[in-house]
């Protein structure tokens, strides 16, 4: 009688702990679940998302457990276990310090981001940060290279991977300018995807990255890569895209807006009026004011007339300028928009 009581008893127990450990499993998120089934890489080296975020104006760091897998390769989980917390923290580019071996930083460079190791690879992100500070003519040879495993890194699914690559972007952009114009695009792409449907704070360091290259890479050059992804069929992107454009043509000089054509530049900003998102249209409204102010200032961006050369040339107001330019409903709203944002400007004075 004691025995078979022991055997319910012991089979009792086993069917509530399986269900219990089976609904503690499915309580975690996929990709743990199948972390737990796997023992080979398991917890190898899990992932704390950063949860103290600007606080208090200091910068942000990501605390990251480092769990070392025992030697004998059993399940982590066993006692003794030696757990290594270690931080991930995102230093401003002035806060960078040299590099202390030049020549030895530059051969483990490649190879280091390369690297599936993401700690190691964000010490190498911020090593070509400080090859880009301080010695910027080492990376020349192998700019290109470093560019795609930059990019590779953008794409890299851990925030600290993904925002210390943002801010290799930037001082990358800084540091070469308009020398990179031909390696831009894939960096370019993924700047307008991170600061468009990422996380809040990686969202801002690309924010920041795009507008370190609009001051850094002249106009002429950057707003026809621009150009493009303001039709792009995801409206963040657009947005983005906008925004970038709308703070790159003032950086056009008379004859820079002269040459890429200002009628051009108009039909842009006007398309962008009808967008869905608000920032879009907020950029396209400033553009706009940009343009009317560089129009009315400088009569030399009037299109040229046919008339006598014994005649004086009748130049264009803004107004008729739009309307000769534009479909009949876009310049209506070009107009209204320039006028009434004119008029607001004047009776605020």
């Amino acid at each position: 009688m004691s025995h078979h009581f022991v055997s319910v008893f012991l089979l009792f127990s086993c069917t509530m702990m399986s269900e219990t450990a089976l609904r503690d499993l499915n309580l975690l998120p996929k990709s743990e679940r199948s972390n737990e089934a796997s023992s080979k890489d398991v917890l190898a080296k899990p992932y704390v998302e950063p949860t103290d975020e600007n606080v208090g104006g200091k910068q942000r760091k990501n605390v990251v457990s480092l769990v070392e897998p025992p030697a004998n390769g059993n399940e982590v989980g066993h006692s003794g276990t030696e757990v290594v917390v270690a931080e991930v923290e995102y230093i401003e580019s002035d806060k960078l310090n040299d590099l202390e071996d030049v020549d030895e930083s530059l051969k483990l460079l490649l190879d280091g981001l390369g690297s599936k190791d993401w700690v190691l690879l964000c010490e190498t992100l911020n090593n070509v940060r400080r090859f880009s500070i301080y010695h910027k003519e080492a990376l020349q040879d192998i700019l290109d290279n470093v560019i795609s495993l930059v990019v590779k890194a953008l794409k890299n699914p851990r925030s600290a991977v993904c925002k210390t690559a943002i801010m290799t972007s930037a001082d990358i952009f800084k540091a070469f300018g308009d020398s990179i114009i031909d390696l831009l695009d894939p960096l370019l792409v993924q700047l307008l995807l991170k600061s468009s449907q990422d996380k809040r704070f990686v969202c801002e360091a690309a924010e920041k990255a795009l507008i370190d290259l609009t001051i850094w890479v002249s106009p002429v050059l950057l707003l026809p890569k621009l150009q493009p992804y303001l039709k792009n069929r995801n409206p963040r992107i657009r947005a983005k895209a906008s925004m970038c454009f709308s703070r790159s043509v003032p950086r056009l000089d008379t004859e820079g807006i002269k040459d890429y054509g200002i009628d051009k530049l108009t039909q842009i900003a006007s398309a962008q009026l009808s967008d869905q998102l608000p920032e879009s249209r907020e950029a396209a409204r400033s553009l706009l004011l940009e343009l009317q102010t560089a129009y009315e200032k400088s009569p030399v961006l009037a299109p040229e007339q046919d008339a006598p050369s014994d005649q004086p040339q009748v130049v264009y107001t803004w107004e008729q300028f739009c309307e000769s330019n534009l479909p009949k409903l876009s310049a209506q709203a070009v107009l209204r928009v320039t006028s009434i944002t004119k008029e607001g400007l004047v009776s605020g004075l």
